[in-house]
């Protein structure tokens, strides 16, 4: 039975050598300032500590976890998105397709599934996600597209602008915006300086307010 059970174990290692060969672990860690999420506040313009782990096969497909400290909610703490997709590229134009998952332990009403499907190139981007099965943190269902450009203006400085648009069901449909510029460092070390805010401000009030948000990243 021993040696039996030890055959069995070889073919499944021999099986999954080339998967696990043609697979990347990697990880990142980020100090900020703030936290915005479509350009509202998570963390009332207080630091954020935020990290995760990433999983990706040279298929193509790809999971992960990311967590984030946040402060709007009552009993509520910490932030944890789980999420999975397939990416690749057809003739220079990059595609990307999964599904993610909010979490926020102890405030389970605000927990939030969306589908996102997006495609990219030459710097632009293009990103539409959906709420599926529940409502959207809380709200209505709603929808979110995403629009980005980044381009390197010099040797190791990237800028960036982005524009989204969230698309409620039954609420008050808003616009964010940044702008930003990053420096690579090297060794994996990067920072960051970006301007973030929404429109609707009279609706929101100050969670949609121009935050500078800075940012020192670690990416393994």
């Amino acid at each position: 039975m021993k040696i039996s059970a030890l055959k069995s174990l070889a073919v499944v290692a021999l099986a999954t050598a080339p998967l696990l060969a043609a697979a990347q672990l990697s990880a990142n860690v980020s100090l900020n300032s703030s936290y915005k999420f479509r350009g509202q506040d998570q963390t009332a313009n207080k630091p954020a500590l935020q990290g995760g782990f990433d999983y990706a096969h040279g298929s193509g497909a790809y999971v992960g976890i990311w967590n984030s400290n946040v402060t709007w909610l009552p009993g509520n703490s910490l932030e944890t998105d789980i999420y999975g997709g397939y990416k690749g590229e057809v003739a220079g134009v990059g595609y990307d397709v999964g599904f993610l998952r909010y979490m926020y332990p102890g405030a389970g009403v605000a927990n939030t599934n969306e589908i996102y499907a997006g495609v990219s190139f030459a710097g632009f981007g293009a990103k539409y996600y959906r709420t599926v099965s529940d409502q959207y943190f809380g709200g209505s269902k709603a929808g979110y597209l995403a629009l980005s450009y980044s381009m390197e203006v010099a040797k190791g400085v990237t800028a960036s602008v982005g524009v989204g648009f969230t698309d409620f069901k039954n609420g008050t449909d808003y616009t964010d915006y940044s702008v930003g510029l990053g420096y690579d460092i090297g060794d994996g070390y990067s920072v960051k300086a970006a301007l973030v805010g929404a429109n609707k401000k009279a609706v929101y009030g100050d969670i949609n307010k121009n935050r500078l948000v800075l940012t020192f990243a670690k990416a393994m």
